[in-house]
Order: C-alpha cells, then structure tokens, then sequence
C-alpha cells in the first residue's frame, strides 16, 4: 500500500463528496423559484444517500467486477470478500485498498443520480424521484460504468477512452433528464410566466464548491499521488477557465450582457467538457475543449433547447449531455501525441479513435435514454409522476415537505 496514493484518494473522495452535497445542492437550489429550492436540496441529497445504499448492497459488484462485457457479477455484494477485520486484512486495488476505491467511486454513482433531478425539477413527486432513481442506477448507470471502466467491459476492451465520467456520468445523466423532462412534461406556466432563479448568489456558491469539488473528481481518478494527477488537476483549472471566458465572450456577443448565471454555467460547461480527458490530454488542449465546451454549452441551453421543445428545468442535457459529448468526442482528438497529448502516436490514429469515442456516445445515449423511460413509466405506474396542478402552484416545499425556505 502506498501512503500517498491513499491519502490523496480518500481526499478525493471526499471533494467529490462536497460537489454534491452542498455544491451541487445550493447551484440547482439557487436557480430554482423560492417555493421549490427545498425540494430540490432534499431531492439532491436523498438521491445520493439511496445511491450510496445501492452502491454497497449490490452496485459496486455490478458495475466492476469481472463477468461478461455488458455487467459484473455478484462476488463484491455489500463488499464482500473487500476485508476480513479479523485478521486485518484488506484485498488491494492497484497501491490503495480496494475499500477505497469502491468509496471513491460510490461519489461518482452518488453525484450522477442526483445530476438527473434537474431535468424534471419544480412538479415531480419525490416519491416517484427515489423509484426513478433505484431503477436507473441499477439498469443504466451500473452497465454503463461496467462497459467503460472495468476490464473485461464492452467499450473498456474496444478502447474508448473516458478518464473520469464524460459518458459514465454526464452523457448518462444527461439524457436521462432530458427524457424525464419530456416524459413528465412542461412546468406549469413554461413559457409565459418569469421561472428566473430565485438566488444566483447561492448558484454561485454551489458552482464554486462544485469547481473545487471537481479536482477530487478529475484528478483523484487518476487514483494515485502521481504526475497524472497533476496532469488532470492543472487541465481541471485551465478548462473550467476557458469555459467561463468563452460563455461570458459569446453570450455577451449574442445577447449584449455578460451574465452571473452565464459565467457559473460556463465554469460548470467546462469542467463537464475536460472530465472525459482530464489526464489523458495536454494542458492545450484542455484549454480548447474546455472553450469549446463553454460555446457548445451555450448554444446547448439556448438553441437546442428551443429545438427540442423540453422544459429541462436546469439544463442537465444542454450543459452535461452536450458538455459531455464535446469532451469525449475531443479527447480522441487532443489525445494525440502530436497535439500534445501522453497517447495515440500519429495525428492519423484519430479518425479511427474518434470513431471509438463517437461509439461510446452513441451507445450510452441509447442505453440510458431507454432504461430512463421504462424507469418513469414504473415510477409513474407506482405512485405517479407529477404532483397535482394546485401543488405544483403552491410549491413542492410546502406541498411535499410542509416546509418553507424564507420566512417573511
């Protein structure tokens, strides 16, 4: 075991821990209206609780051990055979325990449930968000992770390449809240009454937390204390900046002002963006996809938004499915050497890698948009999808959680 490695992993954990609870938290709390910003901490929180519980029952054996190429098999259920406290001795993964590994990576299972709450925010009943949640994690988000991740895995062994979650967890997420906002339709009044965030000073504190957060993420999946952590830690910051300025320069082309709510989302685009490459590109070319993450991003909320016709509440497709997207697509290409990258050796090796990481896109859209849907339809079937119209107008705080946020 080496000491390092273990502590920077466990730190890591604990970063990805603070993205989701409080970052991700107070960023979809503070862009929601005031009558729902509760509902959509408990809904952040209780996702990535039941999560975790998935994850140590069932979840980390599915989606790591070694069984066929599309899932694992049953030999880690609730960690079994992980340690023996008895003798004191803990099986190892690579120089850390494997403990630590399967902690680490139950944040990763964690923060992607509860990055799907955006999409269907403000009129879905919580109990049918927990259903929803114990279904796709176990039929979409544990295969997905299995295929990319674990040896013996579908697209590990065709050689796609996914550092840290672009298609795992935000092209999975993604889509599933773009389904979700499609499946239990528009907010009340979408369209023709102001839903503006009700707190972009609390946005902005959840963005920051989830951008500090992010180097646990990115660079703790290198897991160990090594010079690829560096890598992935210093392209981490370059990204996230070059998405901020390049969303900030485009939008205040586009639509003459410069935003808070723009510069947050722009920092958020470009972490999504540089995930997939973190350690597996050069510092330059975290810088372009992180820019063109932020541009992409943009027009993600924006334009593809108004083509797609989906009240997706938060923008978890238009910011992490086509962040996502951008990021796994361009790390095929700045992976190459010659652009500055540690792997492919020729600039004429790329075609055939984006084609590679075009298949992981594809393949994870269409495996996390169809358990998506067959999850709703059972949450639906269960204990419906949407609260009532007078709930919805009330607010889900007080409605579903007899609560209220600010007290006149």
């Amino acid at each position: 075991m080496d000491k390092a490695d273990l502590a920077w992993v466990s730190v890591s954990t604990l970063l990805v821990l603070l993205m989701v609870v409080p970052g991700l938290a107070l960023f979809y709390g503070g862009l929601v209206r005031a009558k729902n910003v509760l509902s959509v901490l408990m809904q952040v929180l209780s996702t990535f609780a039941l999560a975790l519980i998935i994850w140590f029952v069932y979840g980390y054996s599915l989606a790591f051990t070694e069984a066929n190429a599309i899932i694992g098999g049953f030999s880690r259920l609730m960690f079994s055979g992980m340690l023996d406290l008895n003798t004191q001795t803990f099986e190892m993964a690579g120089s850390i325990p494997e403990l630590s590994f399967a902690a680490f990576q139950a944040t990763f299972a964690g923060i992607t449930c509860a990055l799907i709450v955006g999409g269907f925010a403000e009129r879905t009943k919580y109990s049918a968000v927990l259903v929803f949640t114990l279904i796709w994690m176990t039929f979409a988000y544990l295969p997905v992770a299995h295929m990319v991740w674990a040896p013996g895995g579908w697209l590990f062994e065709r050689g796609a390449l996914d550092f840290a979650g672009g298609t795992v967890v935000h092209i999975n997420s993604g889509i599933a809240g773009l389904v979700g906002a499609y499946v239990i339709g528009k907010r009340i009044g979408y369209g023709r009454e102001s839903m503006q965030p009700h707190n972009l000073p609390m946005a902005m504190i959840g963005a920051s937390l989830l951008w500090v957060g992010w180097f646990g993420f990115n660079a703790g999946s290198a897991l160990s204390a090594n010079e690829t952590a560096a890598l992935a830690f210093f392209n981490t910051m370059v990204a996230t900046a070059g998405g901020v300025l390049a969303w900030i320069l485009a939008e205040w082309k586009y639509k003459g002002k410069p935003s808070l709510l723009g510069a947050i989302s722009g920092a958020i685009a470009g972490l999504v963006g540089i995930t997939p490459a973190a350690g597996l590109v050069g510092p330059g070319g975290a810088l372009i996809i992180g820019a063109v993450a932020g541009v992409a991003c943009l027009w993600g909320v924006n334009g593809l938004k108004r083509l797609l016709g989906a009240d997706d509440t938060l923008d978890v497709f238009g910011i992490h499915g086509v962040g996502g997207i951008v990021g796994a697509l361009l790390t095929g290409v700045f992976n190459a050497k010659p652009l500055g990258g540690p792997g492919l050796e020729r600039l004429s090796d790329i075609p055939y890698q984006v084609w590679l990481q075009a298949e992981g896109v594809l393949i994870t859209i269409l495996w996390s948009s169809v358990v998506a849907w067959i999850a709703y339809f059972i949450a639906d079937k269960t204990c419906g999808l949407r609260v009532s119209t007078d709930e919805e107008r009330e607010g889900l705080d007080i409605s579903t959680h007899g609560e209220t946020a600010y007290h006149r």
